[in-house]
């Protein structure tokens, strides 16, 4: 058995690290379909403010989400170097613009330090510990805690 595999049986998990601005965050690698480079999207009448808008995915429609709008972050200026990570949120898919991808992490639940209290309700939804590898500060993210049932139906 390789050591990779080993270590997931042994309850660690795989996260992929990306950047928004200067601040890390990381989602579950499961959840992860692809990361593709930046498409200028169609907008959508009506849409979320987070929703930049659709694009066409090998024939389906993708909703392409400013995630740095969505933390709370400001609104990106997409440019060649964004790219788009296709994540499965429930059973729906959706593009999540990031300025880049940074690492595959493997981590067992002992690296994963809980969110400070002095974090809002909003932000405990989705943000589900903080690791700290490297002299850096990595958000785990929970796309289901980020994309509530009623605003996913929007995407």
């Amino acid at each position: 058995m390789s050591y990779a595999i080993k270590n997931l049986v042994q309850g660690s998990r795989e996260l992929i690290a990306f950047r928004i601005g200067d601040q890390e965050f990381c989602v579950d690698i499961m959840s992860v379909r692809e990361i593709r480079g930046w498409t200028q999207a169609t907008p959508l009448p009506h849409a979320p403010p987070f929703v930049m808008g659709v694009i066409n995915l090998r024939g389906a429609v993708l909703p392409i989400v400013d995630l740095s709008f969505r933390l709370g972050l400001g609104q990106a200026d997409p440019t060649a170097r964004h790219v788009i990570i296709v994540a499965q949120v429930r059973n729906k898919t959706v593009g999540l613009l990031v300025e880049a991808v940074s690492d595959i992490l493997t981590v067992t639940d002992e690296n994963i330090q809980p969110t400070p209290e002095i974090s809002t309700d909003h932000e405990k939804q989705y943000a589900r510990g903080i690791l700290a590898i490297d002299k850096r500060m990595i958000c785990l993210i929970e796309l289901e805690g980020l994309f509530p049932e009623t605003e996913s139906e929007a995407a």
